[in-house]
């Protein structure tokens, strides 16, 4: 596994208070299937992102078990998110691509759901119901008495 080059020490920022160093995440590049020509079987152009989501100190507790659910089948049995690239035919947009789509995974596990709250149904919805039920009574039973004249 290619880790990513040394120079990527630095933070990235998720959101204002989740970011992650960017040596938590390693990057290899592979050849990809698909369009590229002579290119194709020559150049390494896919990026496959590996990023420990159970190991990573840089990620809130309530966020790594959110971003467990959401990453689903990208996950493994390790903990580790997996992210393949491969819709561009350069290395540097892959890349991109790939750390681009963990960010946006990343925020979308930050964002804390509201909290559902329970509330009673109203005194007019109430009534709606019952008198919806009672014409669907009538429907039945004038359907009822005309099938028992035949």
């Amino acid at each position: 596994m290619c880790s990513t080059p040394a120079s990527m020490n630095n933070r990235l920022n998720i959101t204002h208070n989740v970011s992650i160093a960017e040596n938590e995440i390693q990057l290899k590049f592979v050849h990809a299937s698909g369009p590229g020509g002579q290119n194709v079987n020559k150049v390494a152009t896919a990026v496959r992102l590996w990023f420990d989501v159970g190991n990573s100190p840089s990620l809130p507790e309530d966020v790594r078990t959110r971003l467990i659910r959401l990453a689903g089948r990208r996950i493994s049995q390790d903990r580790i998110l997996i992210i393949e690239a491969r819709r561009f035919r350069t290395q540097e947009r892959n890349r991109k691509d790939a750390v681009l789509r963990l960010v946006k995974l990343i925020r979308q596990a930050a964002y804390k759901p509201k909290p559902r709250s329970i509330t009673k149904p109203t005194k007019k919805s109430i009534e709606m119901r019952i008198e919806e039920k009672k014409k669907r009574g009538r429907i039945k039973r004038i359907r009822r008495e005309a099938f028992s004249l035949d």
